[in-house]
């Protein structure tokens, strides 16, 4: 019998075991610490607060579990169970932990500070340890949370979202706690968020006050991981693991002898991932011959390549087999094992659990990669494995995770970091995604372009549903070898594949724009016009597609992947089409500008123009002007409002838009100019400023004062003259601009009187209007009561928003247009470039990364932000912000959320987005605040289950101990997870300040950094914190009695 076949046995009682313990499983809970369980979760892998306790496993199997994981198969919780015991019986040395341990259990447990779903992000290298970091990390944490793994299809995120509300109520009213989940596909991270989120609100579910719902641990693979605010893991050992795994391998080398020497994936890390130790172990390779290779090199060739390309791929063992099967063996059925010989040591074969079949893989992403080069080396290329790969396995009953796996080799595009010495704009991200797969690329660099088209054909032929392939050809065909009818078909039989994806669609009008760009210089007009035809056509397409993609009619459509990202590359495509138009036609015969812009029709300059079949392109060329006012409007808002969450939009959409806008419309009056008010509106269409979006960025575009006050007088006159509510709003906006500029004297708004008799407004009104309105009505301490419904004039400006812009910016985040501010009437609004010119002279900086500054709320930091807005009073409770205005409590967005943490009164600053009012920079009042306000406490309503505030009873002394001590205080206090929490609960560190100390991986830098931030006033309170703390008495007045 062989060691392969006697392991199978054995792995069979185990699975015995596991299956009768299943029964007795337990959940941990918050009374008893075990809960049966009494519903299957099958897309999770729930890791049972009692797991393996009071069970016992046949030696060999132990034995085998700890060989294989050492060889490189991926961790199992048997695993840590096996070393748990081991370290607690002190024969062994401990699991090693990388690194990243510490920060990342401290990161998740300051999460659960946070209420509903957060997420903790872990970047690490493929073969580095990074998925053995997470589950470790569960396994150490699984009686303080319901851990589990994400390991079914994420294809039906509703389910995987109901399996984790399931396990957090864990079936009953009494028994919730927080969920700790492993997921490695950071794609679906927002969708099952907001998929948790939507399944509590729909099963009513009970969520206990204090507690999150869920912690996303995502678990990150990156070729290349650059060092950013969340925990990274890379191909790079300290001292201290070196020193770590150094032990470790003393201690195997005992136990296994010279079976330690093929323990590849812990000795690649032990050597600190030297590739003299893998070129050694793969040098097997390095005799393969492309001719008459035997089928156990074909089969290494293939599991190398899929795992270099592809880490964490594998090939079940049933297909392995199946290159063996008309082979003849004298010697009976060998195993898989055997048949591989040589390279057998170098292979791993493992099974997750006892439902799935056994997977086959290379031991080390780093091996895979080696023998991929070492083959190619000899002749035996990666485009003919990747070949007979997708040739030789049987694809006719392939699972769906097969498919994923070759999607991802051959259509995968990474990303790298820019290379900051050419004019790249790091503000606009420190990474770029590449043109191909790295695959494809490999080829296309080692070998040829031609073996990188022959291998996405092979590939779109066998997957012939797929629409990926295809697509793929399309972008080699019009970038890499300028073969734009190639380029067309291809793209063409993508979009048949799947033809209501919008993203899929874009391919085709590339390829038509790519070809107008490229076309040979002088074209003539007719062969631009159909170029352009063909794009243009291309475009609208996709659009229409990225609108229903949004709509109802997508919703609820299980076999359809539906993004919640909003497309625009069709309204983009079309733009920039437009200016190549526009360029190269003008450039030939100025008559060109006049048709275009439709001031002269075509039919009569065709004899001038020389070309009589122009004529066809007549319909073409008289709805561009409309279609290009509509895109650039919807730009000029999209780009005013909205912005992605983690950086800036590219900055071509804005530079392309504009272009086309002034070519076609700004720098050309229309037919109907004659009419009443046509000529000034063409002078704001000439300045960018004929819309609520055009005027509100004016301070963006950076205007002149002159400009402004135009545009201001522009939009008063045309209301004087049609008196519509749209040019009344608009002249205000404006004059509000042109105070914000800090115009000398502005003239009074003299129509403001005449909005405010509109109010309340309807709900069908623009969010605009309604945003004016509110900023208008609400009320400050040195005002009247406001008379209308606050809350009800919110309602209906959420309920316009989400009419006019929810579906194109729900991915977005939407940015503040105004705060309140000090002043009265128009004066107290304050526009965001104001407080975003304080900052930047108070910076040294001469680029902002505003995305940043804004999300986590920096500007606010700045006193002289601070002094131009006036700070509001309310109150958080249930997750939601309230302003508190005499005895109404009126709700606001947040826009952090997890300011929202728990029930306490606060102050924050007021900003407008286009969906209503936003509090920022939320803070908790001090105590001192409280001693002179208890309005807040009694409309709010609140409970007093709020933390405790400190008010220091020394003014003096507290300070004079700290400042005396604080050596001692840094080196010997050790709570210092309380003293942040009862600091910030009285207001004396900000929320910034508490969450980067909470991150620091020792108390004496904890504590540090709290002197450091404290004001004489926060190391009073600080003192008074200590004085209660009973685990800190001693030390008070043994430092007490020294002085």
């Amino acid at each position: 019998m062989t060691c392969s076949q006697d392991f199978c046995i054995i792995w069979k009682k185990v699975k015995e075991t596991e299956s009768e313990m299943a029964s007795g499983a337990a959940l941990s809970t918050a009374k008893s610490g075990k809960l049966e369980i009494k519903h299957s979760l099958s897309l999770l892998d729930v890791l049972f607060a009692n797991q393996f306790e009071g069970e016992s496993f046949p030696p060999e199997l132990l034995h085998q579990t700890e060989e294989n994981f050492y060889r490189g198969a991926p961790p199992k919780w048997l695993n840590f169970h096996i070393s748990e015991q081991r370290e607690s019986g002190d024969t062994r040395t401990p699991f090693i932990k990388r690194d990243g341990y510490d920060k990342l259990v401290e990161t998740i447990h300051q999460r659960r500070k946070f209420p509903g779903i957060s997420t903790v992000q872990l970047f690490h290298q493929p073969g580095c340890g990074g998925t053995t970091l997470a589950m470790k990390v569960l396994w150490d944490l699984r009686k303080t949370f319901r851990c589990a793994v994400l390991t079914g299809s994420t294809s039906d995120i509703t389910k995987v979202a109901e399996e984790v509300v399931q396990l957090f109520t864990a079936g009953s009213r009494g028994n919730h706690k927080t969920v700790l989940l492993l997921v490695n596909d950071e794609k679906i991270m927002k969708e099952l968020q907001d998929s948790i989120k939507m399944t509590i609100t729909e099963q009513d579910t009970y969520v206990p006050g204090h507690m999150p719902v869920a912690i996303l641990l995502n678990c990150v693979r990156k070729d290349v991981v650059l060092q950013s605010d969340h925990i990274v893991l890379q191909k790079d050992l300290s001292e201290e693991e070196k020193h770590k795994f150094d032990e470790k391998k003393k201690e195997l080398s005992t136990r296994y002898s010279d079976g330690h020497k093929q323990f590849h994936g812990f000795n690649i890390m032990q050597t600190n991932f030297s590739q003299a130790y893998i070129q050694e172990a793969c040098s097997d390779f390095k005799t393969a011959k492309k001719a008459n290779r035997p089928q156990k090199t074909q089969l290494a060739a293939f599991l190398s390549l899929l795992n270099a390309y592809v880490p964490g791929s594998f090939l079940l063992e049933s297909q392995c087999m199946d290159f063996f099967k008309h082979d003849d063996y004298s010697h009976g059925d060998f195993s898989l094992e055997d048949r591989m010989e040589p390279f057998s040591h170098l292979i791993i074969t493992f099974q997750q659990d006892g439902r799935s079949e056994k997977k086959v893989c290379m031991a080390h992403p780093m091996i895979a990669q080696c023998c991929t080069e070492l083959m190619a080396t000899s002749g035996v290329t990666r485009s003919d494995t990747a070949r007979n790969l997708l040739s030789r396995l049987r694809f006719d009953e392939t699972p769906p995770f097969w498919v994923g796996f070759i999607k991802d080799m051959l259509t995968k595009r990474g990303t790298k970091p820019k290379d900051m010495k050419k004019e790249e704009d790091p503000i606009d991200g420190t990474e770029f995604e590449e043109r191909y797969s790295r695959l494809i690329l490999d080829i296309q660099k080692i070998e040829s372009n031609k073996q990188s088209v022959s291998v996405l054909k092979v590939a779109s032929k066998l997957f012939h549903q797929n629409p990926y392939f295809p697509q793929a050809l399309a972008r080699f065909y019009y970038i890499e070898l300028k073969d734009y009818n190639e380029a067309e078909m291809w793209a063409k039989r993508a979009k048949q594949r799947d033809p209501q994806n919008s993203f899929v669609a874009d391919t085709l009008g590339q390829v038509h724009k790519n070809h107008l760009k490229n076309k040979e210089r002088p074209a003539k007009p007719r062969e631009i016009l159909q170029l352009a035809s063909k794009a243009i056509e291309a475009f609208k397409d996709e659009e229409r597609l990225a609108e229903n993609e949004q709509g109802s009619e997508m919703k609820g459509d299980g076999s359809t992947k539906v993004s919640n990202v909003f497309n625009v590359r069709g309204q983009v495509g079309y733009v920039q089409v437009c200016n190549l138009v526009y360029d190269l036609l003008v450039s030939q015969n100025d008559t060109w500008r006049e048709v275009l812009t439709k001031n002269v029709s075509l039919s009569s300059v065709l004899e001038s123009l020389g070309d009589n079949k122009l004529s066809r392109f007549n319909d073409l060329i008289n709805s561009l002007r409309g279609e290009i006012e509509r895109k650039c409007t919807f730009f000029d808002k999209y780009l005013t409002y909205s912005k992605p969450h983690m950086k800036d939009d590219p900055a071509y959409i804005s530079k392309d838009t504009s272009k086309c806008y002034r070519n076609f419309v700004g720098n050309s009056p229309s037919k109907d100019f004659k009419q009443k008010g046509a000529d000034l509106i063409q002078k704001l269409k000439q300045n960018l400023a004929d819309t609520s979006a055009g005027v509100l960025s004016c301070l963006d575009r950076e205007c002149t004062e002159s400009d402004l006050k135009e545009i201001t007088t522009w939009w008063e006159e045309i209301f004087l003259q049609k008196d519509t509510v749209t040019a009344l709003v608009n002249y205000i906006l404006a004059h509000i601009m042109l105070r914000n500029m800090g115009a000398i004297s502005p003239s009074d708004c003299k129509h403001l009187a005449a909005f405010k008799e509109k109010m309340p407004l309807i709900p069908n009104d623009s969010p605009e209007l309604h945003m004016l309105a509110l900023l208008l009505c609400w009320p400050t301490g040195s005002e009247a009561k406001c008379v209308l419904d606050l809350n009800e004039l919110i309602r209906r400006m959420h309920r316009s928003y989400e009419v006019a812009y929810k579906i194109h910016f729900q991915s977005r985040y939407l940015r503040p247009l105004f705060f309140i501010g000090n002043g009265e009437d128009l004066k107290r609004i304050v526009h965001r470039k104001v407080l975003e010119n304080l900052f930047l002279e108070q910076s040294e900086e001469t680029k902002q990364d505003w995305s940043n500054n804004w999300s986590k709320e920096k500007i606010f930091q700045v006193p002289e932000v601070q002094a131009r807005l006036v700070k509001v009073e309310g109150v958080v409770r249930n997750y939601r912000v309230f302003a508190t205005i005499d005895d109404v409590v009126i709700e606001v967005d947040a826009n952090r959320q997890k300011s929202l943490r728990r029930p306490r009164r606060v102050s924050f600053y007021l900003g407008f987005t286009i969906r209503g009012p936003v509090a920022f920079a939320i803070q908790n009042k001090t105590a001192a605040e409280d001693k002179t306000d208890c309005v807040a406490e009694e409309s709010s309503g609140m409970n007093r289950s709020e933390p405790e505030q400190i008010t220091p009873e020394d003014t003096t002394g507290g300070q004079q101990f700290v400042d005396l001590h604080q050596t001692d205080l840094i080196n010997r206090v050790s709570d210092t997870g309380a003293i942040l929490d009862k600091l910030e609960d009285g207001g004396w560190i900000s929320e910034e300040n508490y969450e980067a100390l909470r991150s620091l991986n020792n108390t004496q830098d904890q504590m540090s950094g709290i002197l450091q931030c404290l004001t004489s006033g926060g190391k009073n309170a600080l003192y008074e914190i200590l004085k209660r703390m009973r685990s800190m008495r001693p030390l008070i007045a043994e430092l007490q009695g020294s002085e």
